[in-house]
């Protein structure tokens, strides 16, 4: 029952309809909004053109940014975005979530001289905008049929790189993904005011319009199918699933309503069709200091909460969440509290009523107790304090490293056949930008082993064939 918004404007508790309805389309309009077309061209024009840009080398997906700034420049938006699409086929979504700022635009030469470097992210996103608007003809075109097929475990970021490269190729290309829908993290992981208007799924659709790719949805490896099974029936095979455990506190946990995972959180109100109909409480409670926490946080004072504070174990500098992210934090309401680990959740009826921390100092290069505690009170608690692999749904085969799959520097695991790419990886950024960059060593890697392998056929099928004949 939905709680009536006279009586769910500060009242105590998780509710609903906190705000007047027209303020959630302001809450939750663009958090960035795009340049116009002027205001491109003159950005643009700021870049000085690197020949050896820091730049492009700061890109994790290898985008030649002066390049596609020089095309802006020029009012060709579709050149600019056919430079940054080669590069990332994602490249729409990363103009949204890419750090920027502490990437390629932490790069740029006008940040080294006057600090304020060229607006490489709103340009990368007026390109790709503009494109996407209007395609017209493909960027990409497909090869002839190879006869190969290969098999990719999760929609997201680094499975859907890997299967439009591979489909270009000509390749059959089935992608496998236990959500409903396609996309991964940039479907469900990401604030709504980063990505609105439902853009994920149109980049998605666009990505897909280059043919050879399925998506089978509502289908997860370990429950629907084995990963033995795929190795049997595909040429090979890309593992992108993703994290799909979570971290625990480490503390006692009473089931407690009110306490939940803060990707859950931030899932449900991407699929929310009415913001209103989304329920948060009054005073919040955000355990972690990453961009999970940060997009946690900030939608649940834009949801209506009267008091969002989050809790990070160390100090500022070392926070997950950039210095953008956590001024942004800061900027819509949200305090941030460092040094300062749970200690316990208290609750009353079987509802969340606050959590005691501890208050903790380092110490020889490790987090240690002081002794001082304070308690916040909270109605919700969000948990934001990572995700983790799970190796049971792919088998033991895998080998590990640190937890997550070890990979060579093509993204090849322990298995023959087998690549993965994206968060489930070790050594990973974390990024979608990066799980693009892991996405593209391994589908060029694996249309490097069909193509040996069907040399391989072929050579193998014309000796045959003279046999035959010279015995015929």
């Amino acid at each position: 029952m939905t709680t009536p918004l006279s009586a769910g404007i500060d009242a105590p508790g998780i509710l609903s309809a906190r705000l007047d309805p027209a303020d959630y389309a302001g809450n939750f309009s663009d958090s960035c909004p795009p340049l116009t077309a002027m205001q491109a061209v003159i950005e643009a024009e700021r870049c000085y053109y690197c020949f050896d840009a820091p730049c492009t080398r700061a890109c994790p997906a290898d985008i030649d940014v002066p390049s596609f700034i020089h095309r802006i420049a020029q009012d060709n938006a579709r050149g600019a975005a056919e430079v940054i699409l080669q590069a990332n086929v994602l490249g729409g979504m990363c103009s949204r979530v890419c750090p920027t700022e502490t990437l390629c635009e932490q790069a740029c030469v006008r940040n080294a001289q006057d600090g304020n470097p060229v607006k490489i992210g709103l340009l990368q996103r007026h390109a790709t905008d503009r494109y996407l608007a209007n395609p017209g003809n493909p960027l990409f075109v497909r090869a002839p049929d190879s006869g190969k097929t290969v098999a990719v475990v999760g929609a997201g970021p680094a499975g859907l790189t890997v299967a439009h490269r591979l489909a270009v190729c000509g390749h059959q290309v089935v992608v496998f993904d236990a959500r409903p829908k396609p996309g991964g993290l940039n479907e469900y992981g990401l604030a709504a005011y980063k990505t609105t208007e439902d853009f994920a799924q149109k980049e998605i659709a666009w990505l897909l319009s280059i043919g050879g790719i399925a998506l089978r949805l509502g289908q997860q490896l370990g429950r629907d199918f084995t990963l033995d099974a795929l190795r049997e029936a595909y040429d090979a095979v890309f593992l992108g699933m993703g994290l799909a455990g979570v971290n625990a506190l480490g503390i006692d946990e009473p089931p407690l309503a009110g306490v939940r995972e803060a990707v859950d959180f931030i899932a449900a109100l991407r699929q929310a069709e009415d913001l209103s109909q989304v329920a948060v409480g009054r005073q919040v409670v955000v355990i972690g200091g990453g961009m999970t926490a940060v997009d946690a946080a900030v939608q649940a004072k834009k949801l209506g909460a009267r008091e969002v504070t989050m809790v990070y174990r160390r100090g500022e500098t070392a926070m997950k969440a950039s210095a953008h992210e956590q001024q942004w934090a800061k900027q819509n309401g949200v305090v941030i509290r460092h040094w300062a680990a749970p200690q316990a959740l208290h609750g009353a009826d079987g509802k969340v009523t606050g959590v005691t921390f501890q208050v903790m100092q380092p110490q020889d290069g490790a987090l240690t107790a002081s002794g001082e505690t304070f308690t916040l009170a909270a109605d919700m608690v969000l948990k934001a304090i990572g995700q983790c692999y799970e190796p049971q749904p792919a088998g033991a085969a895998l080998a590990l490293k640190s937890g997550r799959i070890a990979v060579d520097e093509q993204g090849r695991t322990s298995l023959p056949g087998v690549w993965a790419g994206g968060d489930c990886c070790a050594d990973g950024l974390d990024l979608t930008v990066d799980a693009v960059r892991q996405g593209k060593l391994a589908a060029k890697s694996i249309e490097l082993a069909l193509k040996v392998t069907g040399l391989v056929a072929a050579n193998d099928t014309s000796s045959l064939t003279r046999q035959e004949r010279s015995h015929g």
